[in-house]
Protein backbone atom coordinates (compact mmCIF):
# COMPACT_ATOMS: atom_id res chain seq x y z
CA UNK A 1 0.00 0.00 0.00
CA UNK A 2 2.39 2.42 0.68
CA UNK A 3 4.55 1.79 -2.58
CA UNK A 4 1.17 2.42 -4.42
CA UNK A 5 0.78 5.68 -3.01
CA UNK A 6 4.47 6.70 -2.98
CA UNK A 7 4.00 5.34 -6.97
CA UNK A 8 0.95 7.60 -7.41
CA UNK A 9 1.23 10.85 -6.13
CA UNK A 10 1.73 12.65 -9.11
CA UNK A 11 -1.48 10.80 -10.14
CA UNK A 12 -3.12 11.97 -6.71
CA UNK A 13 -2.32 15.53 -7.58
CA UNK A 14 -3.25 15.71 -10.91
CA UNK A 15 -6.57 14.19 -10.20
CA UNK A 16 -6.62 17.25 -7.52
CA UNK A 17 -6.01 20.15 -10.21
CA UNK A 18 -8.95 18.39 -12.23
CA UNK A 19 -11.17 18.69 -9.53
CA UNK A 20 -10.24 22.21 -8.34
CA UNK A 21 -10.55 23.64 -11.56
CA UNK A 22 -14.15 22.75 -11.92
CA UNK A 23 -15.72 25.05 -10.23
CA UNK A 24 -18.30 23.45 -7.26
CA UNK A 25 -19.67 26.26 -5.46
CA UNK A 26 -22.57 24.37 -3.50
CA UNK A 27 -25.30 26.83 -5.28
CA UNK A 28 -23.55 25.88 -8.45
CA UNK A 29 -25.72 22.56 -9.09
CA UNK A 30 -24.64 21.90 -12.44
CA UNK A 31 -20.70 22.15 -10.98
CA UNK A 32 -21.21 19.91 -7.60
CA UNK A 33 -23.08 17.57 -10.31
CA UNK A 34 -20.15 17.79 -12.74
CA UNK A 35 -17.12 16.80 -9.62
CA UNK A 36 -19.47 14.02 -8.75
CA UNK A 37 -19.43 12.49 -12.11
CA UNK A 38 -15.36 12.69 -11.55
CA UNK A 39 -15.73 10.67 -8.63
CA UNK A 40 -18.28 8.24 -10.09
CA UNK A 41 -15.68 7.20 -13.06
CA UNK A 42 -12.98 7.15 -9.92
CA UNK A 43 -14.95 4.87 -7.73
CA UNK A 44 -16.12 2.42 -10.26
CA UNK A 45 -12.87 2.10 -11.97
CA UNK A 46 -12.30 0.26 -8.09
CA UNK A 47 -15.57 -2.14 -8.03
CA UNK A 48 -17.73 0.36 -6.65
CA UNK A 49 -21.58 0.38 -7.50
CA UNK A 50 -21.94 4.29 -8.03
CA UNK A 51 -25.24 6.16 -7.74
CA UNK A 52 -26.03 9.61 -7.52
CA UNK A 53 -28.88 11.17 -5.19
CA UNK A 54 -30.58 14.05 -6.64
CA UNK A 55 -31.78 16.61 -4.27
CA UNK A 56 -33.39 19.46 -6.22
CA UNK A 57 -36.18 19.72 -3.70
CA UNK A 58 -33.93 20.98 -1.40
CA UNK A 59 -32.27 23.56 -3.73
CA UNK A 60 -28.92 21.46 -3.94
CA UNK A 61 -27.47 18.78 -6.55
CA UNK A 62 -27.47 15.79 -5.11
CA UNK A 63 -25.13 13.26 -3.08
CA UNK A 64 -22.70 10.44 -4.65
CA UNK A 65 -23.15 7.14 -2.91
CA UNK A 66 -21.13 4.43 -3.95
CA UNK A 67 -20.89 0.94 -2.14
CA UNK A 68 -18.47 -1.82 -2.57
CA UNK A 69 -19.55 -5.18 -1.14
CA UNK A 70 -17.04 -7.60 0.64
CA UNK A 71 -16.53 -10.08 2.51
CA UNK A 72 -19.96 -11.25 4.54
CA UNK A 73 -19.61 -10.81 8.37
CA UNK A 74 -17.26 -7.66 8.54
CA UNK A 75 -16.59 -4.24 9.39
CA UNK A 76 -18.92 -2.06 7.09
CA UNK A 77 -16.88 0.94 6.98
CA UNK A 78 -18.71 4.39 6.15
CA UNK A 79 -16.48 7.22 4.77
CA UNK A 80 -17.77 10.54 4.48
CA UNK A 81 -16.23 13.67 2.24
CA UNK A 82 -18.08 16.62 0.36
CA UNK A 83 -18.05 17.52 -3.50
CA UNK A 84 -19.10 21.48 -2.88
CA UNK A 85 -16.82 24.02 -2.04
CA UNK A 86 -17.75 27.71 -0.63
CA UNK A 87 -16.54 28.96 -3.87
CA UNK A 88 -19.39 30.37 -6.38
CA UNK A 89 -19.00 30.71 -9.84
CA UNK A 90 -18.68 34.91 -9.43
CA UNK A 91 -15.82 33.92 -6.89
CA UNK A 92 -12.38 35.22 -8.66
CA UNK A 93 -10.62 32.53 -6.87
CA UNK A 94 -10.96 29.40 -9.86
CA UNK A 95 -7.58 28.09 -10.65
CA UNK A 96 -5.17 25.39 -9.74
CA UNK A 97 -1.50 27.07 -9.09
CA UNK A 98 1.23 24.78 -8.30
CA UNK A 99 4.04 25.98 -6.04
CA UNK A 100 6.51 23.64 -5.12
CA UNK A 101 4.87 21.51 -2.18
CA UNK A 102 2.04 23.98 -2.43
CA UNK A 103 -1.31 23.53 -4.63
CA UNK A 104 -3.44 26.35 -4.27
CA UNK A 105 -6.98 26.64 -5.40
CA UNK A 106 -10.75 26.31 -4.47
CA UNK A 107 -11.42 23.31 -2.28
CA UNK A 108 -7.85 22.32 -2.62
CA UNK A 109 -8.22 20.75 1.09
CA UNK A 110 -11.65 21.31 1.97
CA UNK A 111 -12.81 19.09 0.86
CA UNK A 112 -11.65 18.04 -2.97
CA UNK A 113 -8.47 17.10 -1.61
CA UNK A 114 -10.20 14.62 1.16
CA UNK A 115 -11.41 13.03 -1.66
CA UNK A 116 -8.58 12.63 -3.64
CA UNK A 117 -6.39 11.26 -0.02
CA UNK A 118 -9.90 8.91 -0.13
CA UNK A 119 -9.15 7.54 -3.74
CA UNK A 120 -5.56 7.00 -2.91
CA UNK A 121 -6.16 4.74 -0.43
CA UNK A 122 -8.94 2.61 -1.71
CA UNK A 123 -6.37 2.21 -4.89
CA UNK A 124 -3.82 1.17 -2.32
CA UNK A 125 -5.97 -1.07 -0.52
CA UNK A 126 -6.77 -2.48 -4.35
CA UNK A 127 -3.56 -3.37 -4.99
CA UNK A 128 -2.17 -4.96 -2.21
CA UNK A 129 -5.79 -7.37 -2.40
CA UNK A 130 -6.95 -5.44 0.86
CA UNK A 131 -10.09 -4.27 -0.55
CA UNK A 132 -11.44 -7.13 -2.43
CA UNK A 133 -13.17 -8.28 0.85
CA UNK A 134 -13.66 -4.64 2.28
CA UNK A 135 -17.43 -4.16 3.00
CA UNK A 136 -17.23 0.22 2.24
CA UNK A 137 -20.12 2.41 1.30
CA UNK A 138 -18.83 5.91 0.65
CA UNK A 139 -21.43 9.12 1.16
CA UNK A 140 -20.41 12.39 -0.90
CA UNK A 141 -22.77 14.76 0.16
CA UNK A 142 -23.32 18.16 -2.68
CA UNK A 143 -23.81 20.70 0.30
CA UNK A 144 -21.51 20.42 3.18
CA UNK A 145 -20.99 24.04 2.90
CA UNK A 146 -24.54 25.35 2.33
CA UNK A 147 -27.05 22.64 3.48
CA UNK A 148 -30.05 22.37 1.34
CA UNK A 149 -33.35 22.80 3.31
CA UNK A 150 -35.74 20.89 4.69
CA UNK A 151 -32.07 19.09 7.27
CA UNK A 152 -33.78 15.82 7.55
CA UNK A 153 -33.95 15.65 3.97
CA UNK A 154 -30.32 17.07 3.14
CA UNK A 155 -29.49 14.47 5.22
CA UNK A 156 -31.68 11.50 5.16
CA UNK A 157 -29.00 9.28 2.69
CA UNK A 158 -26.09 9.88 5.18
CA UNK A 159 -28.11 9.29 8.55
CA UNK A 160 -28.98 5.95 7.12
CA UNK A 161 -25.67 5.27 6.01
CA UNK A 162 -24.54 5.84 9.72
CA UNK A 163 -27.05 2.87 10.88
CA UNK A 164 -25.68 0.47 8.58
CA UNK A 165 -22.42 0.98 9.53
CA UNK A 166 -19.68 -0.08 12.69
CA UNK A 167 -17.11 2.98 11.81
CA UNK A 168 -17.37 6.14 10.26
CA UNK A 169 -14.08 7.65 8.74
CA UNK A 170 -14.41 11.39 7.31
CA UNK A 171 -12.11 12.79 5.02
CA UNK A 172 -12.38 16.64 5.57
CA UNK A 173 -8.78 18.01 6.73
CA UNK A 174 -6.42 17.37 8.73
CA UNK A 175 -5.88 19.94 11.67
CA UNK A 176 -2.19 20.87 12.51
CA UNK A 177 -1.59 22.34 16.47
CA UNK A 178 1.86 23.28 17.07
CA UNK A 179 3.20 21.78 13.73
CA UNK A 180 1.78 18.48 15.16
CA UNK A 181 -0.90 16.31 12.89
CA UNK A 182 -4.32 16.06 15.05
CA UNK A 183 -6.75 13.41 16.07
CA UNK A 184 -10.80 14.62 15.60
CA UNK A 185 -13.14 12.54 17.56
CA UNK A 186 -15.01 15.42 18.60
CA UNK A 187 -16.85 18.10 16.82
CA UNK A 188 -19.30 20.89 17.97
CA UNK A 189 -22.39 21.37 16.77
CA UNK A 190 -24.17 24.41 14.66
CA UNK A 191 -26.99 26.03 15.45
CA UNK A 192 -28.76 29.51 14.65
CA UNK A 193 -31.31 31.48 16.81
CA UNK A 194 -33.72 34.34 16.48
CA UNK A 195 -34.73 37.06 19.16
CA UNK A 196 -37.36 39.16 18.12
CA UNK A 197 -38.78 41.98 20.57
CA UNK A 198 -41.80 43.86 20.51
CA UNK A 199 -42.54 47.07 22.45
CA UNK A 200 -44.90 50.10 22.93
CA UNK A 201 -43.62 53.10 20.56
CA UNK A 202 -44.12 56.96 21.99
CA UNK A 203 -42.24 60.20 22.53
CA UNK A 204 -38.48 59.61 23.47
CA UNK A 205 -39.17 62.08 26.48
CA UNK A 206 -40.80 59.30 28.18
CA UNK A 207 -38.44 56.58 28.20
CA UNK A 208 -38.02 54.53 31.39
CA UNK A 209 -41.36 55.78 32.42
CA UNK A 210 -43.79 53.21 33.47
CA UNK A 211 -46.17 54.03 30.78
CA UNK A 212 -43.62 54.10 28.18
CA UNK A 213 -41.56 51.40 29.38
CA UNK A 214 -37.88 50.65 28.28
CA UNK A 215 -38.80 49.79 24.49
CA UNK A 216 -37.47 47.28 22.05
CA UNK A 217 -33.69 48.38 21.80
CA UNK A 218 -32.85 48.12 25.37
CA UNK A 219 -34.92 45.03 26.04
CA UNK A 220 -32.18 43.34 22.70
CA UNK A 221 -29.39 45.09 24.74
CA UNK A 222 -30.39 43.43 28.58
CA UNK A 223 -30.95 40.05 26.28
CA UNK A 224 -27.91 40.08 24.44
CA UNK A 225 -25.84 41.22 27.08
CA UNK A 226 -27.08 38.95 30.10
CA UNK A 227 -26.09 35.64 27.34
CA UNK A 228 -22.60 37.43 27.30
CA UNK A 229 -22.49 37.04 31.42
CA UNK A 230 -24.98 34.29 32.34
CA UNK A 231 -24.33 31.05 29.29
CA UNK A 232 -20.22 30.81 29.40
CA UNK A 233 -19.32 27.47 30.10
CA UNK A 234 -16.54 25.12 28.74
CA UNK A 235 -16.72 23.94 24.99
CA UNK A 236 -19.94 26.35 24.52
CA UNK A 237 -19.54 29.63 22.37
CA UNK A 238 -22.68 31.78 21.02
CA UNK A 239 -22.05 34.76 18.61
CA UNK A 240 -24.37 37.54 17.24
CA UNK A 241 -24.34 37.66 13.81
CA UNK A 242 -26.79 40.34 12.89
CA UNK A 243 -28.89 42.82 15.02
CA UNK A 244 -31.12 45.57 14.38
CA UNK A 245 -33.91 47.63 15.75
CA UNK A 246 -36.26 50.72 15.26
CA UNK A 247 -39.77 52.02 14.63
CA UNK A 248 -39.60 48.68 11.95
CA UNK A 249 -36.91 45.88 11.50
CA UNK A 250 -37.96 43.21 9.07
CA UNK A 251 -35.52 39.88 8.52
CA UNK A 252 -35.35 39.43 4.73
CA UNK A 253 -36.13 35.66 3.50
CA UNK A 254 -32.97 34.17 4.28
CA UNK A 255 -32.51 35.84 7.56
CA UNK A 256 -29.44 37.63 6.33
CA UNK A 257 -30.45 41.05 6.07
CA UNK A 258 -32.23 43.61 8.09
CA UNK A 259 -34.55 46.67 6.91
CA UNK A 260 -34.54 49.21 9.75
CA UNK A 261 -36.39 52.44 10.29
CA UNK A 262 -36.18 54.97 13.27
CA UNK A 263 -35.99 58.11 14.73
CA UNK A 264 -33.65 59.40 17.73
CA UNK A 265 -37.11 61.00 19.06
CA UNK A 266 -39.33 57.31 18.52
CA UNK A 267 -39.02 54.53 21.23
CA UNK A 268 -38.03 51.78 19.21
CA UNK A 269 -40.93 49.51 18.88
CA UNK A 270 -39.41 46.60 17.49
CA UNK A 271 -35.60 45.25 17.76
CA UNK A 272 -34.22 41.67 15.79
CA UNK A 273 -30.86 39.57 16.64
CA UNK A 274 -30.01 36.52 15.26
CA UNK A 275 -26.61 34.54 16.24
CA UNK A 276 -25.02 30.89 16.42
CA UNK A 277 -24.78 28.34 18.87
CA UNK A 278 -22.10 25.43 19.09
CA UNK A 279 -22.01 23.05 21.88
CA UNK A 280 -20.04 19.71 22.50
CA UNK A 281 -22.77 17.41 23.21
CA UNK A 282 -26.77 17.09 22.73
CA UNK A 283 -27.14 17.65 26.84
CA UNK A 284 -25.28 21.00 26.53
CA UNK A 285 -27.18 22.31 24.04
CA UNK A 286 -30.67 21.20 25.73
CA UNK A 287 -29.02 22.86 28.76
CA UNK A 288 -28.21 26.65 27.41
CA UNK A 289 -31.06 26.55 25.38
CA UNK A 290 -33.28 26.61 28.88
CA UNK A 291 -31.30 29.20 30.06
CA UNK A 292 -31.69 31.85 27.14
CA UNK A 293 -35.27 31.24 26.86
CA UNK A 294 -35.21 32.13 30.79
CA UNK A 295 -33.79 35.22 29.79
CA UNK A 296 -35.92 35.80 27.59
CA UNK A 297 -38.94 35.29 29.75
CA UNK A 298 -38.00 38.42 31.90
CA UNK A 299 -37.89 41.37 29.78
CA UNK A 300 -37.86 44.98 30.79
CA UNK A 301 -41.08 46.58 31.57
CA UNK A 302 -43.35 47.86 28.26
CA UNK A 303 -41.56 44.77 26.38
CA UNK A 304 -42.26 41.35 25.38
CA UNK A 305 -39.48 38.79 23.17
CA UNK A 306 -39.65 35.77 22.06
CA UNK A 307 -36.58 33.09 21.01
CA UNK A 308 -36.37 30.50 18.27
CA UNK A 309 -33.93 28.22 17.64
CA UNK A 310 -34.05 27.12 13.72
CA UNK A 311 -34.45 23.11 13.09
CA UNK A 312 -31.60 23.04 10.09
CA UNK A 313 -28.53 22.96 12.59
CA UNK A 314 -25.99 20.83 12.55
CA UNK A 315 -25.75 18.12 15.46
CA UNK A 316 -22.51 17.70 17.76
CA UNK A 317 -20.30 14.84 17.36
CA UNK A 318 -19.15 13.83 21.69
CA UNK A 319 -16.02 12.89 22.01
CA UNK A 320 -17.08 9.48 22.72
CA UNK A 321 -14.75 6.35 24.55
CA UNK A 322 -15.26 4.77 21.20
CA UNK A 323 -13.79 7.49 19.10
CA UNK A 324 -11.41 7.87 21.89
CA UNK A 325 -10.76 3.88 20.82
CA UNK A 326 -10.56 4.43 17.05
CA UNK A 327 -8.12 7.13 17.62
CA UNK A 328 -5.92 4.62 19.66
CA UNK A 329 -6.38 2.06 16.08
CA UNK A 330 -5.12 5.07 14.07
CA UNK A 331 -1.86 5.41 16.32
CA UNK A 332 -1.07 2.00 16.12
CA UNK A 333 -0.89 2.69 12.56
CA UNK A 334 1.00 6.05 13.03
CA UNK A 335 3.69 3.22 15.33
CA UNK A 336 4.08 0.72 12.29
CA UNK A 337 4.77 3.91 9.76
CA UNK A 338 7.18 5.65 12.55
CA UNK A 339 4.82 8.60 12.80
CA UNK A 340 4.44 10.78 15.58
CA UNK A 341 1.05 9.63 18.26
CA UNK A 342 -2.13 12.07 17.41
CA UNK A 343 -3.34 13.53 20.56
CA UNK A 344 -7.22 14.57 20.42
CA UNK A 345 -7.82 18.00 19.08
CA UNK A 346 -9.82 20.59 21.26
CA UNK A 347 -12.62 20.68 19.07
CA UNK A 348 -12.63 24.48 19.91
CA UNK A 349 -11.02 24.29 17.09
CA UNK A 350 -12.84 22.91 14.43
CA UNK A 351 -16.48 23.91 13.16
CA UNK A 352 -19.32 21.57 12.62
CA UNK A 353 -19.32 18.49 10.19
CA UNK A 354 -21.33 16.02 7.99
CA UNK A 355 -19.80 13.10 10.52
CA UNK A 356 -22.03 14.77 13.26
CA UNK A 357 -24.93 13.48 11.53
CA UNK A 358 -23.90 10.11 12.14
CA UNK A 359 -22.66 10.39 15.37
CA UNK A 360 -25.07 9.68 17.28
CA UNK A 361 -25.21 5.51 15.92
CA UNK A 362 -21.63 5.28 14.83
CA UNK A 363 -18.06 5.32 16.39
CA UNK A 364 -15.83 7.53 14.19
CA UNK A 365 -13.09 10.34 13.44
CA UNK A 366 -12.27 12.76 11.39
CA UNK A 367 -9.52 14.58 9.69
CA UNK A 368 -8.59 11.95 7.55
CA UNK A 369 -8.25 14.23 4.56
CA UNK A 370 -4.89 16.05 3.94
CA UNK A 371 -3.08 19.47 5.89
CA UNK A 372 -4.20 22.67 4.11
CA UNK A 373 -4.27 26.68 5.17
CA UNK A 374 -6.58 29.46 4.41
CA UNK A 375 -9.25 27.19 4.16
CA UNK A 376 -12.75 29.06 2.91
CA UNK A 377 -11.01 32.12 1.92
CA UNK A 378 -8.98 32.97 -1.76
CA UNK A 379 -5.54 31.39 -1.51
CA UNK A 380 -6.77 28.40 -0.37
CA UNK A 381 -3.48 26.16 -0.37
CA UNK A 382 -3.11 21.97 0.07
CA UNK A 383 0.11 20.32 1.77
CA UNK A 384 0.93 18.08 -1.23
CA UNK A 385 2.83 15.75 1.31
CA UNK A 386 0.17 15.79 3.56
CA UNK A 387 -1.92 13.90 0.82
CA UNK A 388 0.27 10.76 0.69
CA UNK A 389 1.07 10.41 4.50
CA UNK A 390 -2.74 10.70 5.29
CA UNK A 391 -3.20 7.96 2.18
CA UNK A 392 -1.31 5.61 4.08
CA UNK A 393 -2.68 6.35 7.45
CA UNK A 394 -6.11 5.41 5.79
CA UNK A 395 -5.13 2.95 3.72
CA UNK A 396 -3.88 1.05 6.70
CA UNK A 397 -6.89 1.89 8.95
CA UNK A 398 -9.33 0.81 6.95
CA UNK A 399 -7.72 -2.49 6.00
CA UNK A 400 -7.42 -3.22 9.43
CA UNK A 401 -10.77 -2.80 10.28
CA UNK A 402 -12.47 -4.17 7.51
CA UNK A 403 -10.86 -7.49 8.40
CA UNK A 404 -12.71 -7.59 11.41
CA UNK A 405 -15.81 -9.18 12.29
CA UNK A 406 -19.21 -7.31 12.92
CA UNK A 407 -20.28 -7.47 16.59
CA UNK A 408 -23.57 -9.34 17.41
CA UNK A 409 -26.45 -7.72 18.58
CA UNK A 410 -26.16 -9.03 22.05
CA UNK A 411 -22.38 -7.68 21.75
CA UNK A 412 -23.03 -4.83 20.86
CA UNK A 413 -25.33 -3.65 24.07
CA UNK A 414 -26.89 -0.45 24.66
CA UNK A 415 -27.48 1.67 22.07
CA UNK A 416 -24.93 4.62 21.71
CA UNK A 417 -26.00 8.00 23.90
Amino acid sequence: MIATIDAEQERSVALLERLVNQNSGSLNLAGVEAVGKMMRAELESLGFTVEWIPLKETGRAGHLIARHAGKPGTKRLLLIGHLDTVFELDSPFQKWVRRGNDGEGPGAGDDKGGMVVMVAALRSMRDAGTLKDANIEIVLTGDEEDSGNPIEVARRDLIAAGKRADVALDYEGLVQDGGKDMGSIARRSSGSWTVKVTAEDGHSSGIFSPDAGHGAIYELARIIDSFRRDLREDSLTFNVGLIGGGDSATLDEGRIRIAATGKTNIIAATAVARGDLRALTEEQITRVQAKMRAIVARPLSGASAAIEFDKDGYPPMAPTPGNAALLERLNAVNADLGLERMEPLDPLKRGAADISFVARDVDGINGLGPASRGDHAPGETVDIASIARQAKRAAILMSRLSAERRQTASQQGEPRK
